[in-house]
């Protein structure tokens, strides 16, 4: 133990003085030297320190410290990558990415593309497009096709053949498999109009249409 009248009498201050003057003032390697050699100066000569006990504060010491110094190199290493991902996701800007929303805007005059993913071939692919009230306003036709992606295009007509009015629309796909019709992932491909941090670090980007998306979500960047 070490004797903290010795030590205030040799003009160190205790552990707890440092912390009531300043909480924030951290102890550094140089106040803990000067407190083992104190210690050691002070020990009682009938009973001494261990050599085991020595080492074994100056290992908690320096475990305690590299610890504080990693923390402190993961926080500017991981600060340093969301500003680097936020720099490159702002060139995003402007451009379409295929994400999984299930809504697209519908420009005047525009067209809506995306991809259907299918797990395995498929005797036939049907993609819907809904409008507000939940109505099918148009279904397109893919017929047979293979695994994989299969990109489809809405032109913006209706099955009366009258243009849809711009604004968002529902789109879904399905697809057969071995006489059974299965709802299947639709891609829809939206503009980026703006990027932000979250208040959990990742990234967010502002679809037109439908608004914000996780960076993690987008599929592809067209």
């Amino acid at each position: 133990m070490i004797d903290t009248s010795s030590l205030q009498g040799a003009g160190f201050r205790s552990l707890q003085d440092l912390n009531k003057e300043d909480k924030r003032k951290e102890l550094g390697q140089e106040d803990f030297l000067k407190l083992m050699t104190t210690q050691l100066q002070n020990q009682d000569p009938f009973k001494p320190m261990e050599n085991g006990d020595f080492l074994a504060q100056i290992a908690q010491f320096s475990t305690v410290s590299g610890i504080g110094d990693l923390q402190k190199s993961f926080d500017s290493l991981s600060e340093s990558l969301v500003s680097n991902q936020a720099l490159q996701a702002a060139t995003l800007v402007g451009r379409k990415v295929l994400a999984p929303t299930g809504t697209a805007a519908l420009a005047q005059g525009g067209s809506i593309q995306g991809t259907v993913e299918l797990p395995s071939a498929s005797s036939n692919v049907v993609v819907n497009v809904y409008d507000k009230a939940g109505q099918v306003i148009r279904r397109l036709d893919l017929g047979s096709q293979a695994a994989g992606s299969v990109a489809f295009q809405w032109d913006g007509l209706k099955d009366d053949g009258q243009y849809a009015e711009p604004g968002s629309y529902l789109i879904s796909a399905e697809a057969s498999f071995s006489g059974r019709t299965e709802s299947v992932e639709a891609l829809i491909a939206s503009e980026v109009r703006s990027v932000t941090v979250g208040n959990s670090g990742g990234l967010l980007l502002d679809l037109a249409g439908v608004g914000p998306l996780e960076f993690s979500q987008v599929r592809q960047i067209l």
